[in-house]
């Protein structure tokens, strides 16, 4: 009975990680949520706890490929680069360090304008451009976050489930 409360606690500790991870991208995300429920069901070993890894994996998955999916055609049709956004995560890694937790929004905000503005050499352009961006990102997050939220929660109700 310890060995599935302390894989409980570790399991659960990953998941909220993994919740934090989504909207600071230093952190792992999603995957983390998986992997520590997977190790969860693996240990508990039974089948409700198969049953909740199923349902765990297939928000996961649709939260991971839905922020893809809507992020990546909108930032293609803006014609953006993956390199603007890489360069815009890096400055915010930097930013969160510079400045506790308010650093990587801006850093994040700051670095994809700058990288626009040196790709499209127009102040208005770059942060029109940054903008959108900025929207479609926050719009995959949302949905990536709110699904994690419903794993969360299911892996919650799978815990009650085996110890009750």
């Amino acid at each position: 009975m310890s060995t599935d409360i302390l894989t409980t606690s570790l399991a659960g500790l990953a998941v909220l990680v993994g919740c934090l991870g989504i909207v600071v991208p230093v952190l792992p995300g999603s995957i983390l949520i998986g992997l520590a429920v997977l190790v969860w069901a693996f240990v508990i070993g039974t089948p409700s706890a198969w049953i909740v890894f199923a349902i765990v994996a297939v928000f996961i998955a649709v939260g991971m490929s839905a922020s893809l999916v809507l992020t990546g055609r909108k930032l293609k049709q803006l014609s953006v680069p993956n390199s603007s956004v890489v360069v815009a995560g890096l400055l915010g890694v930097v930013g969160f360090f510079v400045i506790p937790v308010v650093g990587l929004p801006i850093g994040f905000v700051g670095g994809l304008y700058l990288a626009e503005q040196i790709r499209l050499r127009d102040p208005k352009d770059a942060w029109d451009s940054s903008w959108e961006s900025i929207k479609a990102i926050g719009i995959g997050t949302v949905i990536e976050f709110g699904l994690a939220l419903l794993a969360t929660i299911t892996f919650g109700v799978g815990i009650l489930i085996h110890f009750l």
